[in-house]
């Protein structure tokens, strides 16, 4: 089967969400591509206006939220105040115009509204480093556009065309993303990567018609939508990383494998891989996740929920019962900072909440410092907790 061009499947969800029969899975699509896709200027008259549509969607939403009584977004006083349909869209995939924060032992959230801060640390932007085959380096942001023979960048991805040339050789370039970046390629198979910051990707220019389509996610973060095996004549698509191997039949997942970090977290959005590491192979399914533990040689794997492991490549971090450890190797990460912890007992301290990505640093601080941490200090680029 096809897949469908973006505004017949734009449409396609509409449809659903008018008669009722739209999936979960389909409206975090539909939300995420209605707020993303600036292009779809319009659609059929019956659907009503943007307003009417985007009401509708925040009630679904709402009711979604309302039946699961084990989801986390319960427990937040939000929902008698207006902003409580935004907060049950930033559950799911939408920005949200509050930022917000509270530890396991305190039930209320801090609220800080976002506000611009003049200051040296920025939050992370669409920037990488492009090396291609015969060695030379390409830096590619928004500032300007790159093209070059079958490869073109508009500052925020780039695309490869598919050569109608038939090769026999494989020739790799290299997309690594700085600390502070983010940046989205599409393969010449149709293949879509989001690349994280602080991560790199081994790629073919093209793939060799018939043979096993392969990629290695160096290290990193990286969440991919497979282009089918159905449109390449069945063939395999395979990504390599470190300690394990990855078998896709096309499908959507997230790979998390970062530097100086014994595990490998592989998360099943839709379709099915299989995971090949420590002499075994083990089936995935959607909405479970894989966890290679590199020094103990061994794979486990749980059922997760899927949303706050993607949200990194639709605007937020979610954090669900995070310690302030792991949270901050996010922060720097995406601020591109060193953090120090003076006072080592805040490491295991656990937070839930959400974060704009676009928020300032000293935003994410100050909530933070109303609920756990005592004082701050941000020297050049280290940040200091105390």
């Amino acid at each position: 089967m096809m897949r469908l061009k973006p505004k017949q499947y734009f449409i396609e969800l509409l449809n659903k969400l008018y008669d009722g029969s739209i999936t979960k899975k389909e409206l975090e699509k539909l939300s995420y591509f209605f707020h993303n896709n600036q292009e779809l200027k319009s659609w059929p008259e019956h659907f009503g206006s943007k307003t009417e549509i985007e009401e509708r969607i925040f009630s679904r939403l709402q009711s979604d939220i309302h039946k699961e009584s084990s989801k986390e977004i319960r427990v937040i006083p939000l929902y008698k105040k207006a902003i409580f349909k935004y907060s049950v869209a930033a559950s799911v995939v939408f920005l949200i115009s509050l930022t917000y924060f509270f530890n396991r032992n305190n039930s209320t959230p801090s609220i800080v509204s976002p506000t611009i801060v003049e200051e040296n640390i920025k939050p992370g932007t669409d920037k990488a480093t492009l090396t291609l085959e015969d060695g030379s380096v390409i830096e590619l942001d928004k500032s300007q556009m790159y093209q070059n023979k079958n490869v073109r960048s508009n500052g925020s991805q780039i695309v490869y065309e598919t050569n109608d040339e038939a090769t026999n050789e494989i020739v790799y370039n290299y997309l690594t993303i700085p600390r502070g970046g983010e940046y989205h390629i599409i393969l010449s198979d149709g293949t879509q990567v989001w690349l994280n910051s602080e991560s790199q990707l081994k790629y073919p220019v093209s793939f060799i018609e018939g043979e096993v389509r392969q990629v290695e996610l160096v290290y990193g973060e990286a969440y991919f939508d497979v282009s089918s095996n159905i449109d390449h004549n069945g063939t395999k698509f395979i990504v390599n990383n470190q300690s394990q191997k990855i078998e896709v039949l096309g499908t959507e997942f997230n790979i998390k494998a970062n530097k100086n970090e014994m595990n490998i977290y592989t998360t099943l959005v839709e379709g099915e891989v299989i995971i090949n590491a420590i002499g075994s192979k083990q089936k995935l399914l959607p909405n479970q996740q894989s966890n290679l533990d590199i020094e103990n040689k061994n794979v486990t794997i749980a059922d997760v929920d899927v949303i706050p492991e993607i949200s990194w490549k639709n605007g937020l971090f979610i954090f669900r019962n995070k310690s302030l450890k792991e949270i901050m190797r996010v922060i720097e990460r995406w601020y591109d900072v060193d953090i120090v912890f003076v006072n080592k007992d805040l490491e295991s301290v656990k937070f839930r909440g959400v974060i704009k990505k676009q928020v300032s640093i000293e935003e994410i601080l100050t909530i933070m410092k109303s609920s756990s941490i005592n004082s701050y200090d941000i020297n050049n680029r280290t940040i200091i907790l105390k």
